[in-house]
């Protein structure tokens, strides 16, 4: 079922509880970034009526998933999938292919982000291995070889954004290698992706020191790049 969506109004949120990138099908042309929204899972129906004030066209699929999106996927469209729900086991289904993996509490946080805009947002999010790696990073970075602040007695207590920390992690000269080899490698892909959204996701232990640093330092290097939204992130402070 396609439902043509109502107008977008409110401001922008963030929120990313998803899961790995699916093929997302090709750009529509003169369509921005914004794209089909396809909305699945076991309680996909029951969250549709927030996604219809994004002002993006909206798509729900009941039961099996895997046949409609090798469908839209032949027919070249471009989409953000979403599973609502847990895991319901369907081979190259929507769970297995979400850009998107939320249960109903997720959902208004997560409508509201993916209201229309018309350029990319591009995330730097620093995360602790300890606590899992995030899975809907679009870049992993593990920085955990670099020098850890937490052993320097006077850091361990601060964070990544503190002027100390972020000058112990930084003037390491493979931090500032890291830094400048990626920002190459991000200023040459970004615009190749055919997504609403990218994420960078910066590892480290505890996600308090090395991660927090460099990907607030990368947030400033991307935001001199034209046509992005950018945000940083540091998801376990």
């Amino acid at each position: 079922m396609r439902i043509a969506a109502g107008p977008p109004g409110g401001q922008l949120g963030r929120h990313n509880p998803g899961g790995s990138a699916g093929t997302g099908g090709a750009a529509a042309e003169g369509a921005g970034v914004s794209g089909l929204i396809v909305l699945a899972g076991v309680e996909g129906a029951a969250a549709q009526a927030h996604f219809l004030a994004t002002g993006r066209p909206l798509e729900v699929i009941s039961g099996p998933t895997a046949e409609r999106l090798r469908q839209l996927d032949k027919e070249g469209l471009r989409y953000v999938l979403i599973h609502v729900g847990e895991d319901n086991g369907e081979a190259e289904g929507s769970y297995e292919r979400a850009h998107h993996r939320v249960t109903l509490a997720d959902v208004p946080e997560l409508a509201l982000r993916l209201r229309q805009r018309e350029k990319k947002l591009v995330t730097c999010l620093a995360f602790g291995y300890k606590n899992g790696v995030p899975p809907d990073a679009t870049w992993l970075v593990d920085v955990r070889f670099l020098d850890n602040p937490y052993w320097e007695e006077s850091l361990r207590p601060l964070d990544g954004r503190d002027p100390a920390v972020t000058e112990y992690v930084l003037r390491q000269p493979a931090a500032r290698e890291l830094l400048d080899r990626l920002e190459s490698v991000l200023r040459w892909s970004i615009p190749l992706y055919q997504r609403d959204e990218l994420t960078v996701a910066f590892g480290c232990t505890g996600g308090r020191h090395r991660s927090v640093a460099l990907a607030q330092e990368m947030a400033v290097r991307v935001s001199a790049m034209e046509g992005l939204d950018v945000e940083f992130r540091a998801r376990d402070l």
